[in-house]
């Protein structure tokens, strides 16, 4: 007993990296963006990301052709969902709102997530859950509005806003499918199939795209800051979360979320000279107190039971 505590506490202690990596992402792919075309960038990333996390399968013996046999589809919804149709529908969305209407609409994340994995996948619902998503929910509120009332009621809703929920439902089922299909599959081999075969998506959009003849004039900086987003933001940091929907559930897993804002937000502080509100502090202290919360329910109620691994048909 004493040794799945400490497993389960060890996966959100690692888990607390993602929303680290994907906070980062924000201030260094607006910059990437301003020399590339969106698609284009995404399909560096993700491309060369697919790249190396195929060599490490490959060096670890994790890669089973036998294994993407009998769950291609799981894992090709996982691919056309989490890889391509989010980054599609995330990159375009910020050609028509503000990036406070993105946050706020992506910040619903853990409560569709958790609705979905309570309704279709029978994961376990308690009062902490529902106590950590409403304190999640109202601290990243605060935070990207900077405590403004005036700014929340300002908000409108455009096709840039249609857009991102596209994006969010895309993100949503991405990790509903994920944590059946990862019933049967190593994180490793499922981050790795998903994010090739995604990126063979938005190379295909990218040609269309026209950006390729501006690769070869990025700077260093924006080839440090690919370099970044390409290691840690999709090689390190997609394959933990797909170990944490793995390990802990969709549900706990999508709480982390809530923290890409806050990490977001003291990196633009710190690297780039933004200021922060203390309402907004204590919008951060909220979430990481609600990200807590689930970490302590999830250990006190035992997991669900494992159901039969999914196949093809």
């Amino acid at each position: 007993m004493k040794t799945e505590t400490q497993s389960y506490w060890k996966i959100y202690l690692l888990m607390l990296f993602v929303p680290l990596f994907w906070g980062g992402t924000f201030p260094a792919a607006q910059h990437v963006i301003t020399e590339i075309p969106p698609i284009t960038a995404a399909a560096i990333r993700f491309g060369t990301a697919g790249l190396i996390l195929l060599f490490i399968s490959l060096y670890r013996s994790e890669w089973n052709f036998k294994e993407i046999k009998q769950r291609w589809a799981g894992l090709l919804l996982m691919a056309l969902t989490g890889i391509f149709a989010y980054n599609t529908f995330f990159f375009f969305a910020l050609n028509y709102t503000s990036a406070i209407n993105g946050s706020l609409i992506m910040a619903t994340t853990p409560v569709f997530m958790t609705l979905g994995a309570v309704l279709f996948l029978k994961e376990p619902w308690h009062l902490r859950l529902g106590i950590g998503l409403l304190l999640s929910l109202t601290g990243v509120l605060l935070v990207v509005t900077q405590g403004s009332q005036r700014t929340l009621l300002s908000l409108s809703f455009n096709v840039g806003d249609l857009l991102f929920i596209m994006a969010l439902v895309s993100w949503v089922v991405h990790g509903l499918i994920g944590k059946v299909v990862m019933r049967g599959t190593p994180p490793l081999l499922t981050t790795t199939f998903t994010t090739i075969v995604g990126s063979v998506g938005l190379f295909i959009w990218s040609v269309f795209e026209g950006g390729w003849k501006s690769v070869p004039l990025m700077s260093v900086q924006a080839w440090l800051e690919m370099m970044y987003m390409i290691i840690f933001a999709t090689v390190a940091a997609f394959f933990l979360w797909n170990k944490g929907v793995h390990d802990i559930g969709a549900s706990q897993a999508s709480m982390f979320m809530n923290l890409v804002p806050i990490n977001a937000s003291w990196i633009a502080v710190a690297l780039y000279g933004s200021t922060i509100t203390w309402k907004q502090m204590i919008g951060m202290l909220m979430v990481i107190t609600s990200v807590f919360l689930v970490a302590v329910s999830t250990n006190i109620h035992s997991p669900e039971k494992e159901p039969k691994k999914l196949t093809s048909a």
